[in-house]
C-alpha cells in the first residue's frame, strides 16, 4: 500500500499557480477529500497532513524546499516513520504528456526533473510516480521558463480536469491495488455524447435529409 503522498511544487504565492506546482494541487485535493490539515513540520521541512484510511496511517508531504531539494523533505519523513521507497507516490508536472492526460508508474529514471532528480539522491528510485501532463514548449531551452510560467487558461482547465479525473484513484493507490488505479488515471476523459440528429421536416424529400450537416459528428 501507499503510506506517504507526496505532492511536488515551489513554496510562496508567485509559484502557487505555475505548472511546477501541478503536484502541490493534487495533495491539496486529496487532504480535501481525506479531510486532513497540512501543517508545516519543519523536522520535515514541508506541509505535512496524516489521514486515517481502514485504520492504516497515510500521509501527505508537500515539500517547502524548492523543487531542487524535494527530496531532503521526503527523505526526512520516510526515514522517520520507516516508509520504504514502494511505499511512497510522488505526483509531479510531467513536460512529456499534454495537458489532460496522466500516467502512473514505479521506477525509472528522474528524466531531468529536478525535484526527483533530488529524491533518487534521497531514497533511491523504486518508488511510485503519478506524473500530471503539463506539454512540452517545443523547444528545451525554453523548459525552465515553461514550468514556471501559467499555464493557458485551457491548459489550466485541462490540468484540473485531470487532477479530479486521477483523485478518483486515491483509495486504489493507498490500497495498493495498482492496476485499478491504473485503470481509472489512463483512461482520459470521455467525449462529450453526439447530440442527436434533428428529424427532418415532413416537406424535407429523403435526399435532402441525407445531405445534412455533419458537423456535430466531427465533434468530439
Amino acid at each position: 500500500m501507499i503510506k506517504l503522498i507526496v505532492g511536488l511544487g515551489n513554496p510562496g504565492p508567485e509559484y502557487e499557480a505555475t505548472r511546477h506546482n501541478a503536484g502541490f494541487w493534487w495533495v491539496d485535493e486529496a487532504a480535501r477529500l481525506l479531510k486532513a490539515s497540512l501543517q508545516m513540520e519543519r523536522s520535515h521541512f514541508g506541509l505535512v497532513a496524516r489521514a486515517n484510511v481502514g485504520g492504516q496511517s497515510v500521509w501527505l508531504l508537500e515539500p517547502q524546499t524548492f523543487m531542487n531539494l524535494s527530496g531532503k523533505s521526503v527523505g526526512a519523513l520516510a526515514r522517520f516513520f520507516k516508509i520504504a521507497p514502494e511505499e511512497v507516490l510522488v505526483v509531479h508536472d510531467e513536460l512529456d504528456l499534454p495537458p489532460g492526460e496522466a500516467k502512473l508508474k514505479k521506477g525509472g529514471g528522474h528524466a531531468g526533473h529536478n525535484g526527483l532528480r533530488d529524491i533518487h539522491a534521497q531514497i533511491g528510485a523504486d518508488y511510485w510516480r503519478l506524473r500530471l501532463g503539463i506539454g512540452h514548449p517545443g523547444n528545451k531551452n525554453e523548459v525552465a521558463n515553461w514550468v514556471l510560467k501559467k499555464p493557458s487558461p485551457d491548459d489550466r482547465i485541462a490540468i484540473e480536469q485531470t487532477v479530479d479525473r486521477s483523485l478518483r484513484a486515491l483509495p486504489h493507490l493507498i490500497a495498493g491495488e495498482m492496476d485499478k488505479a491504473t485503470a481509472l488515471i489512463h483512461t482520459s476523459k470521455p467525449p462529450r455524447p453526439k447530440p442527436p440528429r434533428p428529424a427532418a421536416p415532413a416537406s424535407t424529400t429523403p435526399a435532402q435529409a441525407a445531405g445534412a450537416s455533419p458537423e456535430a459528428d466531427d465533434k468530439p
